[in-house]
């Protein structure tokens, strides 16, 4: 799995959630049609008398999660900005979305606004294999976000993580050490552990 191959996948799903904040601060989410996917960016209209269109300028932050019937998972966190020559973008996303054509009949498409997502966290989980898989990407300016536990030196060896791991992603060492791409991030290791050996990276 790549970070295009990721954006491809939410493509195919098309239908995705979309979460902002309000101005009063309350998440907000809704369904919306991933339009196209090109070159490590991921591009999405709406029209700019919904409310999503004032959360998106007002700072552009944005998260994405949609799930395909494989159950592999994608989250994208990242920033939506909107582009310049709107008529030729909306003209491009009607070409390769050619139901909106409907929704939208003839010049009525102008309503809507183009955006594009170019720096982000990309997360890829898959919950239809054993153990479980998941990577995490960074597109543009944004890095992979480190996430999960880690096994650090005050590890003392007595194995309680590992027996208590779901999905026996613990491995012996000293340190004992976790194998990430398939870790959970559920933190059991981290409640079982006697020693206080284990470290959260970052909230998931």
């Amino acid at each position: 799995m790549n970070t295009q191959q990721c954006l491809q996948m939410l493509r195919e799903i098309k239908d995705t959630a979309f979460a902002t904040v309000d101005e009063n601060g309350f998440p907000q989410i809704r369904m919306i049609d991933i339009m196209l996917t090109e070159n490590k960016k991921l591009y999405f209209c709406t029209a700019r008398g919904k409310d999503f269109y004032h959360q998106l300028m007002r700072d552009g932050h944005v998260a994405i999660t949609a799930m395909n019937r494989n159950y592999q998972m994608i989250r994208v966190t990242g920033i939506a900005e909107k582009l310049s020559e709107q008529k030729y973008w909306i003209d491009y996303i009607f070409e390769e979305n050619t139901s909106m054509n409907s929704v939208y009949p003839n010049e009525s498409r102008y309503i809507l606004e183009p955006f594009c997502i170019a720096n982000a966290q990309i997360e890829f989980f898959d919950l239809g294999q054993t153990p479980i898989y998941r990577e995490s990407f960074g597109i543009g300016n944004w890095n992979a976000a480190e996430k999960g536990f880690v096994i650090t030196d005050s590890c003392i060896g007595c194995g309680k993580c590992k027996r208590n791991c779901p999905q026996q992603c613990i491995t012996d060492g000293k340190p004992y050490s976790i194998e990430q791409n398939h870790c959970l991030h559920c933190g059991l290791c981290f409640e079982k552990c006697p020693a206080n050996a284990i470290k959260k990276e970052c909230v998931s």
